[in-house]
């Protein structure tokens, strides 16, 4: 009996220990095959202007909801995988595109079997980015292999925004609001080349002598220099365009529709977003710190009367275009009163009215501004903006 016992002993210890060894093997193998997803927090898309901003500067906007992630989240690809034993080693292979040369990335993953966000290299051809005027659509291509097993290829359609289109705010994975508004800083452009000529239109009109911008440090002063860029716009007769919606629809992302400073010019038209980062150009290229002022369906801009940034002011710039004004004040019949006035003459009286207007909005949206609600926003274009979000440029 004791022998019958010694041998079903042995038989069971033997069987585990076999199991064991081959439990071991299997691991330390990867013989079991992993799956890996492509991913992103957009949605599936890419917004060239969102790239092309951050590139030379240190931001994240787009942020990681994991704990566990790897490599630049500005890259915006994501693979999602876990990983085999301690210390496994992953090489991620990206096809090249229109947008982007094929590239070769390799991460350690330390924890064993953890799920991990790895965001492989990216090498964006930017010139590509930039001219793309209209939403395209991509094949993204991946090949991944894990502690130099091949894990296979994945392909992913993505849409590729246009250049015009900034991302205003998305809703990550786990169903968070983020609101990304700080993006219209990228379409403000200060150092544009027909910044130059329109300072120098500006000076012509002897409104001004010079652009000194707060070196006199005189609320009067500032707006003197304020008026000679409002007159010179209205002087190349810009016409308000109201076209800001996007061509595609998404209920994970939200965007607008922005014109360069480029496509400004070239058009003469804008839009309540497009001239007030116009006019935040102007500003910021004379060294006035502007604002910009965003609520649902509209835009206007600002800025500080003194360096200290203790009083402040604002302007409608729809209203530098040809516009109705009877449709902003339809109580004082202004259109009526336009009449027989000089060029100057009606560029004073709506500047001062645009300002009026602006203000007005202002104090009216003050505490949804402060609250923080959703879709507005308080965007000073400062030196720390600058650090963050470059302009896009052209």
């Amino acid at each position: 009996m004791k022998k019958i016992n010694i041998w079903k002993f042995l038989t069971i210890f033997l069987l585990a220990l076999l199991v064991s060894l081959v439990g071991i093997y299997l691991y330390k193998n990867e013989f079991f095959s992993r799956d890996y997803e492509l991913t992103d927090e957009l949605g599936g898309n890419i917004f060239p202007s969102a790239i092309l901003s951050v590139a030379a500067t240190d931001a994240v906007v787009i942020k990681p909801v994991d704990k566990f992630y790897l490599g630049n989240p500005k890259s915006g690809f994501m693979i999602r995988i876990k990983s085999g034993r301690t210390n496994s080693k992953v090489r991620i292979s990206l096809g090249a595109t229109p947008f982007f040369e094929e590239s070769v990335s390799e991460f350690v993953l330390t924890e064993s079997r953890t799920e991990y966000l790895i965001y492989p290299d990216v090498i964006w051809k930017y010139n590509a980015l930039k001219e793309n005027s209209q939403p395209t659509p991509v094949s993204v291509s991946v090949d991944v292999e894990m502690n130099g097993k091949d894990l296979g290829q994945k392909v992913r359609t993505y849409s590729v925004r246009s250049i015009n289109e900034c991302l205003l705010a998305y809703f990550d994975r786990k169903f968070v609001f983020h609101d990304t508004g700080i993006f219209f800083a990228a379409y403000v452009n200060e150092e544009h080349p027909m910044i130059d000529k329109l300072l120098r239109e500006a000076l012509n009109t002897r409104l001004v002598n010079r652009f000194l911008g707060y070196q006199i440090n005189s609320p009067s002063s500032v707006e003197k220099q304020v008026y000679a860029l409002w007159n010179v716009l209205q002087k190349r007769n810009f016409k308000y365009s109201s076209v800001s919606t996007t061509s595609l629809s998404s209920n994970v992302v939200f965007s607008q529709r922005v014109r360069t400073l480029d496509d400004a010019f070239e058009s003469s038209q804008v839009n309540c977003v497009d001239g007030s980062v116009l006019f935040a150009s102007l500003l910021r290229a004379i060294n006035i710190d502007p604002i910009l002022v965003r609520m649902p369906g509209h835009m206007f801009v600002g800025y500080y009367l003194d360096k200290d940034h203790k009083k402040k002011d604002f302007l409608e710039t729809t209203m530098i275009g040809d516009v109705n004004l009877d449709e902003f004040f339809p109580e004082e019949q202004l259109d009526s009163t336009m009449v027989g006035k000089s060029q100057n003459e009606m560029s004073r009286i709506t500047f001062e009215k645009s300002k009026e207007y602006a203000n007005k909005k202002f104090d009216q949206n003050l505490a949804a501004i402060n609250a923080h609600r959703r879709f507005y926003m308080y965007l000073e274009i400062s030196k720390e903006v600058r650090r963050r979000i470059q302009p896009i440029g052209k």
